[in-house]
């Protein structure tokens, strides 16, 4: 059984158990989250599509941790000119545990 969530603009396939890196959320580590935003849920050769997201199913996830990557240069210069721009940039992330996927029966068939 897995899913295919929408989290901020990225799609990612999730499982129970999984463990993934996300854009940065809002939430506090050791908090629960609620991903509605399902495009795709298979269950045992069944699969359900949204259009573009399916009603009924959600998966409950936990924060692990808010962290930031390792920086990344970005180095543009101009030959012959004196042009020279130097700039760096930190992504933040999350890490998410995913907890259970739940689908009502009801709604999500309709």
């Amino acid at each position: 059984m897995y899913a295919v969530v929408d989290i901020l603009g990225s799609q990612f396939k999730v499982q129970e158990g999984d463990r993934i890196r996300v854009p940065h959320l809002g939430a506090e580590p050791k908090t629960k989250v609620t991903l509605d935003k399902v495009l795709l849920f298979k269950q045992e050769g069944e699969a359900l599509v949204g259009s573009p997201y399916l009603p009924g199913v959600t998966v409950k996830a936990c924060v692990l941790r808010q962290y930031r990557d390792d920086k990344v240069i970005v180095f543009k210069m101009k030959r012959r000119k004196s042009s020279r721009k130097k700039n760096g940039h930190r992504q933040s992330y999350t890490d998410l545990q995913i907890d259970n996927i739940l689908l009502d029966t009801a709604s999500a068939t309709e």
